[in-house]
């Protein structure tokens, strides 16, 4: 594998197989085997001769081991291991019961133990001070009940290496919603939480008007109290301008996407926003490292054809994965099944354009996004029907919304573009479709600083003649080319960090991306420390316009310690960013 040191570093962390003392007893490539024969296992199961099951294999690993593809970290992890759990997404309900309540903080701390991520949503619970019956006492409230579920996290180490992530999210009409979105505003509170509130279109619609809107108890379904949507509005563009939270979810788009509505409405996603799920369900995600799918050097072209093979392997290899997991709570397995979830996207794309010698923030580099998403959904959705003719479609056909018309499918969504922090480090390429956050950055490792120079930027600058240890440490020190003579216009363009890039262009580039995206989009809008609560405000109002599903802010310097998951203390962060990502 064309591994770096850090990719290495990491692999030898956290995936590697360890003997009882500790020890590494794995390559990398022995890692891929691992993997590709577990998950090809499902093959067989569909009535393939052992000697073409190892066909499949064999191009499992080959996808893998060329960096083409990954799965996400709990595949990697856990494939041929004891209770191998492979899926790194879930969505659990939150019932307006206590019994119900600590079923769930159960159900969370197995799935975290097996290296999962959990999403809920509190809207369900009765507010701060309402009535309980069966005591006569009052109500303690969604805020509340969060801190029992982030403590239960912190104590759980996910598979033993790596710390639980979560997502809250409150609906906007809770009467508790202003408690909720003032909750991290303290940057040591709700440390295993990423927080955001579920906006409806009748709370814009109110917001536009300047009117007011009812916030509606869940348990008596009846108005507590008006407030006017400004008030409410104001005080989420003011967190996420201080502390980058909460985020914002439009949960009416998020359901108008639901492939399955008669099952049930989607109130919530997992920790980092992209996959929607109902209660109970869970998905498999994995990314295609588009920087690798190149072709030609004096004029380098997208490789369609090389792109096309690995988003149909891809997609069997995830679906192989549905299939041989083993989910930790049965519920969780028969939901799973019957729907087949995958979510296959991208990640290495700011590489991509870099090689292409577009600028992140070209409107050519933005038609491209969508060409590349359609190109990618296209292409999973027939590899999709060639699995459902083969193996048959996904039991919850009759239920979706493909039941009368649309593509026979064996599963029930295809894309998904997730952050890929960790995976997009092994693969030596940028995170998910984030632009590059340094050409240059220094890495604490074993008690050293070490630089590490982004490969194309080093190039270019060698091609440019400026490339010296005196030029390098002097932009890592910037944090990028801004202020430094001698550079040439065209390389300042193409180096354009995350912080430099403007926030509607950041949007536009999600929407591009969301247009031909069955779920969601992870990404975040990055600010300069000089932004205001009114960019935050446009940023988000922008991301509704555009049909995004949900959108993030951070402004850099607004955390002083933004949070390092604490397996990964020796590798970079993907972004200057405080949102926990798995």
């Amino acid at each position: 594998m064309d591994l770096s040191e850090s990719a290495l570093r990491v692999l030898e962390r956290r995936y590697l197989r360890r003997d009882e003392a500790g020890h590494v007893v794995e390559t990398p490539e022995e890692m891929v085997r691992r993997v590709a024969r577990t998950v090809s296992g499902a093959e067989r199961r569909f009535g393939l001769k052992s000697r073409d099951a190892r066909e499949v294999e064999d191009l499992f690993f080959d996808l893998l081991n060329g960096l083409l593809f990954l799965p996400n970290s709990p595949t990697l992890m856990n494939a041929g291991r004891p209770k191998g759990q492979l899926a790194a997404c879930f969505v659990l309900p939150v019932e307006d019961s206590m019994d119900k309540i600590f079923d769930t903080v159960k159900h969370a701390a197995i799935i975290h133990q097996s290296g999962g991520g959990t999403g809920f949503s509190f809207s369900r619970l009765r507010p701060r001070d309402d009535r309980v019956a069966t005591t006569g006492g009052k109500a303690s409230g969604p805020v509340s009940f969060m801190r029992v579920f982030n403590t239960a996290t912190e104590v759980i180490k996910q598979g033993g290496m790596r710390r639980g992530a979560n997502i809250a999210v409150l609906r906007v009409d809770h009467p508790d919603i202003l408690e909720f979105i003032r909750a991290k505003r303290d940057p040591e509170a709700f440390t295993a939480f990423n927080l955001s509130v579920g906006v409806t279109d009748r709370f814009l619609r109110a917001l536009r008007k300047n009117g007011g809107i009812d916030l509606v108890n869940p348990r008596t379904g009846r108005a507590a109290r008006t407030v006017r949507a400004r008030e409410i509005w104001d005080a989420v563009v003011q967190s996420a301008w201080q502390s980058g939270e909460p985020g914002v979810l439009f949960l009416d788009r998020i359901d108008a996407a639901n492939p399955t509505p008669a099952l049930g409405e989607i109130e919530a996603t997992n920790p980092c926003g992209e996959q929607p799920l109902l209660p109970y369900e869970a998905c498999v995600l994995g990314s295609v490292n588009v920087s690798r799918m190149i072709e030609g050097r004096g004029s380098p072209r997208i490789d369609w054809q090389r792109l096309a093979g690995a988003v149909a392997l891809a997609v069997r290899f995830l679906d192989d994965v549905v299939e041989v997991n083993h989910y930790p709570i049965p519920e969780i397995a028969r939901t799973t099944r019957a729907s087949r979830k995958v979510g296959l996207g991208v990640m290495g794309w700011a590489d991509l354009l870099i090689r292409l010698e577009v600028p992140y923030d070209a409107p050519e580099a933005i038609r491209l996004g969508g060409r590349v998403m359609r190109f990618i959904r296209l292409h999973a959705y027939k590899a999709s029907e060639v699995l459902a003719r083969e193996r048959g479609a996904f039991p919850n056909l009759r239920q979706s919304r493909f039941a009368k018309k649309g593509p026979r499918l064996r599963n029930a969504t295809l894309t998904t573009i997730a952050p890929t922090g960790t995976l997009s480090l092994i693969a030596g390429c940028s995170s998910g479709i984030e632009p590059i956050f340094a050409p240059v950055y220094l890495r604490e490792a074993a008690g050293m600083e070490l630089r590490e120079i982004h490969p194309l930027f080093r190039q270019a600058a060698e091609e440019a003649g400026i490339a010296s240890d005196d030029f390098f440490h002097e932009v890592g020190k910037r944090g990028g080319l801004r202020g430094i003579a001698g550079v040439p216009a065209e390389m300042r363009r193409l180096f354009r960090t995350a912080h430099e890039i403007a926030p509607a262009d950041h949007v536009r580039m999600q929407a591009a991306f969301q247009k031909y995206t069955d779920n969601a989009v992870s990404k975040t809008v990055n600010l300069p420390e000089s932004a205001t609560p009114s960019d935050v405000e446009e940023a988000f109002l922008l991301a509704h316009r555009l049909a995004c599903k949900g959108v993030t802010v951070y402004r850099y310097g607004t955390r002083p310690q933004p949070i390092r998951r604490e397996e990964e203390p020796e590798v970079p962060l993907s972004c200057d960013r405080e949102r926990i990502c798995l």
